[in-house]
């Protein structure tokens, strides 16, 4: 057994070397790859924020890729963890300054979730960060209040919606025999909120779902944490 541990060391030892060392060989080619990005997506995708524009316009499909395993993971999770028996006590009411805090923050997150989303191809943020802060918009409210559900129905409906949108944008660039997920709708003014085509849209999709399965996954650890 102890040859056999040495043997996977010294393999993924030797990978991880050849691994290095053929990332240094490439690392003239990426700077290069990068560099011509960054002279190339202002005008070919319109998005002042370059990072957008990877995520959604040249690698869009890897993204639709990692909406894919989150989805599969917080579905994992909810499953394993959806277990509240009918009759389990929860937490009792936080105090007067938590729930007035968490009612004076849900809105607050709310507004930032959605300009952090939306500003996403102009500013550094975008769906996945927008997303997290809206999760934890609706998430802080069951702090306060733990006898207080989410509705698991509309989480799910929402992050069906916004997942097929994500999809449908994509394919219909390809009836004009574009690429999967190229940009629509026009590059507009660059900088300017209206620009970068569907990008924003494509953002806002990826910020709901993002956001729904997290909040669902949040309230379904509540739940446990009330059984324990």
């Amino acid at each position: 057994m102890r040859r056999f541990t040495a043997a996977l060391f010294l393999i993924g030892l030797a990978v991880l070397i050849a691994g290095i060392y053929q990332q240094m060989s490439f690392y003239g080619a990426s700077v290069n790859l990068g560099q011509a990005i960054n002279s190339m997506a202002p005008n070919q995708v319109g998005s002042a924020n370059l990072v957008t524009s990877v995520v959604l316009a040249y690698r869009g499909l890897d993204t639709l890729v990692e909406l894919s395993i989150l989805f599969t993971a917080a579905t994992a999770a909810g499953m394993l963890l959806h277990r509240r028996k009918p009759a389990t006590k929860t937490d009792p009411d936080g105090g007067f300054v938590l729930r007035a805090g968490s009612d004076l923050f849900f809105p607050l997150l709310v507004v930032v979730g959605i300009y952090i989303i939306l500003h996403g191809h102009l500013t550094p943020g975008g769906g996945f960060q927008g997303g997290v802060i809206l999760a934890c918009a609706f998430f802080v409210p069951l702090l306060a209040r733990p006898g207080q559900q989410l509705d698991q129905r509309w989480i799910s409906l929402l992050e069906g919606l916004a997942g097929a949108a994500f999809i449908l944008i994509g394919l219909l660039a390809m009836i004009d025999g574009a690429a999967f997920l190229t940009p629509l709708l026009g590059k507009g003014e660059l900088g300017s909120l209206f620009s970068a085509g569907s990008l924003p849209v494509l953002y806002t999709a990826v910020g709901l779902k993002v956001g729904a399965e997290l909040a669902g996954l949040l309230a379904h650890l509540s739940a446990q944490d009330a059984l324990d």
